[in-house]
């Protein structure tokens, strides 16, 4: 550990962590007695706590955002100039870093060209949503409100989000939510839900169902993650995104891809929708848009939508009424281009198709030593293996046998994921998502670990 923080120094610090802080996405009982983990310091692909020991780390972060790595210098240096400068003014004015960053992430994504920025992943997938309802309103009649979304995808945390969200253990509690979200059957061929061929197409047959039950002059957006995050590492069956597009435009159905997670380089490519030539109507995106060095997410859309709320400059109602306090921060941009001029000038698309091969051809021996490894998925450095407690079952590993395999690679120095709190019985896959410059050896290390782990949780 390089920093000036020493171990004895941090007393303090985890005393007013245990008094004061509410973290996120765990139960605080323990920290009555046991002291709460205090991420000290951060370079390239580790981090070193508290007690000074090392990790490996995974997962990006814990929540697949640290796409560059930490300790990146010549990020927080354009984060420094940026608010010497200018540090915030309201998003109805623009900014320098503003406007250089739509222009450099529109020209990733053919077909799209009007950025609206916010602050987190949730807010971003809202303001696609507040759109939706308003074309519908305005452009429909009062009619296309409905909104389509996937069983096991996840779109944030607010109420209207998680009215979109497919995963139950998340929306448990917390309602009533927004009405007008309709599911539509997860694409999961491994639990597969009809015994076909031609699965990838079946499951798209499936949405349409949906659309043709509901009506289709109902239904204004389907909204979909590419490539299923916590609901279990879901990659698409083959065929299935060509029919959903075929499906959206049969219907006049706008097409929300959500990249929060598979945004920026996480696949191999900019964005996981271009792993399967979709044309999308929106795109967001957040936590690897910078990399977590500066709060940023963006609603990406086409030239047809943004005309729709500039036809009727008389009517006050028309435009998008909508703001987002920190969106007006500059160094949100500022930082993300720093971090695009990374990925291209280091290139780590093709690294991370490298070292996701890599990823993938372990994960697959691994699923050969170890039986309790039902299947093996992912694309570029996003990968997940699910595990069972029968392969001729497929019968869900116990949650807590999953989550002793998480603690035994944290013990051995090595963060990685699992499901959480997503669905009920079937919290049971490994999540991995290293930064996209990671190396042979610290793949290597990743399932070394999880070799080791899985040997003794489950011998």
């Amino acid at each position: 550990m390089n920093s000036s923080i020493q171990a004895n120094d941090l007393t303090e610090v985890i005393e007013s962590d245990r008094a004061h802080l509410w973290h996120h996405l765990m139960q605080h009982k323990p920290l009555e007695t046991n002291d709460p983990r205090i991420i000290v310091e951060g370079k390239g692909m580790r981090v070193w706590d508290a007690t000074g020991k090392e990790h490996l780390d995974a997962v990006s972060g814990a929540v697949w955002t640290v796409n560059v790595g930490y300790g990146r210098e010549s990020i927080a240096n354009a984060v420094r100039d940026q608010l010497i400068k200018m540090n915030y003014f309201a998003q109805s004015a623009g900014s320098i870093p503003g406007s250089n960053f739509a222009k450099r992430l529109t020209s990733k994504m053919p077909g799209l060209s009007r950025v609206y920025y916010a602050n987190s992943g949730s807010e971003a997938n809202e303001k696609v949503f507040k759109m939706v309802r308003q074309i519908g309103h305005r452009h429909h009649g009062g009619k296309k409100t409905k909104i389509l979304y996937r069983e096991r995808d996840y779109h944030g945390t607010t109420i209207t989000c998680l009215s979109a969200g497919g995963q139950p253990e998340r929306n448990a509690l917390y309602g009533p939510f927004t009405p007008g979200f309709i599911e539509v059957p997860h694409c999961l061929e491994y639990r597969k839900q009809w015994d076909v061929e031609d699965y990838g197409r079946r499951a798209a047959d499936a949405i349409e169902e949906v659309i043709l039950r509901e009506g289709p002059d109902e239904i204004g957006l389907l909204c979909l993650e590419p490539v299923t995050a916590g609901g279990g590492v879901i990659t698409p069956p083959e065929g299935y995104w060509d029919r959903v597009q075929e499906i959206c435009r049969k219907y006049d159905i706008l097409l929300h891809i959500d990249e929060v997670v598979c945004g920026v380089g996480r696949t191999g490519t900019w964005f996981g929708y271009q792993n399967y030539g979709v044309q999308p109507d929106f795109v967001t995106m957040a936590k690897g848009v910078a990399s977590g060095y500066a709060a940023i997410s963006c609603m990406v859309t086409t030239e047809a939508v943004f005309e729709q709320f500039k036809d009727a400059p008389d009517d006050k109602l028309s435009y998008f009424r909508d703001i987002s306090t920190f969106g007006g921060c500059a160094s949100g941009p500022a930082a993300a281009l720093e971090n695009m001029r990374i990925i291209e000038d280091e290139d780590l698309l093709n690294n991370t198709l490298r070292m996701g091969e890599r990823m993938m051809k372990n994960l697959h021996g691994l699923m050969d030593k170890h039986r309790v490894v039902g299947d093996v998925r992912g694309k570029g450095l996003f990968c997940g293996a699910e595990l069972v407690a029968d392969r001729t079952t497929k019968e869900p590993a116990e949650e807590k046998k999953v989550q002793a395999v998480v603690a035994d690679c944290m013990a051995q120095g090595v963060i990685i994921g699992m499901t959480n709190r997503s669905l009920p019985g079937l919290n049971n896959t490994l999540c991995f998502s290293p930064a996209l410059i990671a190396t042979p050896d610290d793949i290597d290390q990743i399932t070394d670990a999880v070799d080791k782990a899985l040997t003794r949780v489950f011998s």
